[in-house]
């Protein structure tokens, strides 16, 4: 297959597709929802979720439809924040379905100093997306921040737009933070966007987390 073209065939499972699509009835409310799923060409699935199992589910390019739509309807300012915000709603679902991954994470985190615990709680998401949603997530460290980076990214794909792209997976990794650090709130935001023509998706976290008492 064409490798330029491999990407639109890539899935995430079911399991994450029920995610993303719970995450975002939640903040778009039913009648949204079904607005967004039938502007994306997905009516099938209005109240009709994938099973939370790990059979091929929705499509990178049909999750790119999604977000889309969001903006379609919502305008790209409103709609990018609705999926930062589902993004963060999301972070219960990824607990219900890759708790144990987490829970061994937490208890590890409990006797380590903030940035550590920020540090493999990255890790800890990076391993999940890379084993189970066939994205590829390489991480990287600077002296002020780390950086998430999605080198194939199932929620852009297939887009094309003038700014960054992928707040939902910018709203995860928020929520994920504030979990790990026990309610500490930390900038994440989106440095490259593959939808803007860069190589990869890029998530910048900045260490120290905004309420630090200096």
């Amino acid at each position: 297959m064409n490798e330029d073209r491999a990407h639109l065939y890539a899935c995430f499972p079911n399991r994450i597709s029920r995610i993303l699509l719970l995450a975002s009835a939640d903040v778009l409310g039913a009648n949204g929802h079904s607005a967004v799923l039938t502007t994306a060409r997905l009516p099938h699935l209005i109240g009709n979720y994938p099973p939370p199992d790990f059979e091929k589910g929705l499509t990178f390019a049909e999750v790119g439809r999604l977000s889309q739509a969001i903006e379609d309807i919502y305008g790209v300012s409103g709609g990018q924040r609705l999926l930062r915000q589902a993004g963060r709603e999301s972070f219960k679902y990824w607990m219900e379905g890759f708790g144990g991954a987490i829970s061994v994470a937490d208890v590890a985190l409990r006797l380590l100093p903030p940035v550590l615990r920020v540090r493999i709680g990255i890790e800890v998401l990076a391993e999940i997306f890379n084993r189970y949603s066939g994205q590829q997530v390489t991480l990287g460290e600077g002296r002020d921040s780390f950086f998430f980076t999605l080198e194939a990214c199932g929620f852009c794909s297939e887009r094309h737009s003038d700014e960054p792209s992928c707040s939902f997976p910018v709203g995860i990794l928020e929520e994920s933070l504030f979990w790990v650090s026990r309610g500490r709130h930390f900038v994440v935001e989106e440095t490259t966007c593959i939808a803007c023509g860069d190589p990869v998706c890029t998530l910048c976290i900045d260490r120290i987390p905004l309420d630090h008492a200096s």
